[in-house]
């Protein structure tokens, strides 16, 4: 690499970790100022996640490393927590693409007594502070897919390949994506009004999915029915059986409160901050340690 060339290359990463450090400042900033408690809890866990759409990184004699810090920072609302907010690293196998990264940074928040309309709102007033304002569009799951709903609903997987594309087709923009059908729900409870779609959202901006959210479900029982039913479908595709986390589940049968949470991929947004068409930009060193 030439001088200059090297030059060049070291200006545009210190701007990437100035941009990043912004952020995180700006994000901490955000929820000082609104009372939320930032915590921490253990990347490492003995159990992981049942969703058959995800997979964990087993770390030999320890457990795994999490896909979310969601389960624990739960744990800590049923003791007792305020609303609460994390940022941290993540660890999802076989993710490796322009917009996903086997580790990667997110922000995730639960805030006591909202449901997710409140925790909406909440979403566009941090983006605007981090990105500047700007106007959001609300569009239901069935009206981003249109014909291509009826067409797949039965295939999970080509329904995901169906939806990306098509948030990738929304253009540029901030677009709330709402009314899951009930059976995405995940671990987002079920609307009172309408029990075929689920209290969940998804933020996209420039054709980029940022955020998930649920008005989440405190039900133990239903917990434990959904978990039944990732597990089935995992033996059906031959994935791993994890198995169920007790220890979070002792914690929903004491009582999970009334609440919202989401979470944010940080390095899709720094890259829409950046400019960037590609997490290869703004990652810190690049992805030497994930080929």
């Amino acid at each position: 690499m030439s001088l200059e060339r090297r030059f060049e290359f070291l200006d545009s990463s210190l701007e990437i970790l100035r941009l990043r450090a912004d952020l995180l400042r700006k994000i901490r900033q955000y929820f000082s100022d609104k009372e939320v408690l930032e915590v921490e809890t253990p990347i490492l866990s003995q159990f992981t996640v049942t969703d058959p759409d995800i997979h964990s990184i087993r770390v030999p004699n320890h457990g795994y490393l999490h896909t979310s810090p969601e389960y624990a920072m739960k744990r800590l609302l049923c003791k007792g927590a305020p609303s609460i907010f994390q940022i941290v690293h993540v660890f999802r196998a076989g993710e490796l693409g322009r917009y996903h990264n086997p580790e990667f940074s997110m922000l995730e928040w639960y805030r006591l007594d909202f449901d997710h309309v409140d925790l909406m709102a909440e979403v566009s007033e941090l983006v605007d502070v981090i990105l500047g304002p700007g106007e959001y569009q609300t569009i239901t799951y069935k009206e981003l897919l249109g014909l291509s709903y009826e067409e797949r609903k039965n295939d999970r997987s080509e329904l995901d390949l169906a939806f990306s594309l098509s948030c990738g087709e929304l253009g540029m923009g901030r677009f709330f994506i709402t009314d899951y059908p009930a059976d995405q729900a995940v671990l987002a409870r079920i609307d009172p009004k309408d029990p075929t779609v689920a209290c969940r959202f998804e933020l996209v901006i420039d054709g980029v999915e940022i955020a998930n959210g649920y008005w989440e479900l405190q039900d133990a029982v239903e917990h434990e029915k959904r978990f039944q039913n990732d597990l089935e479908s995992r033996a059906n595709k031959k994935a791993e059986l994890p198995g169920i986390d007790q220890n979070f589940m002792l914690s929903l049968e004491a009582g999970l409160p009334d609440c919202a949470g989401v979470s944010i991929g940080l390095d899709r947004v720094l890259m829409i901050l950046a400019g960037a068409n590609s997490l290869d930009a703004v990652m810190p060193i690049g992805r030497e340690p994930y080929q």
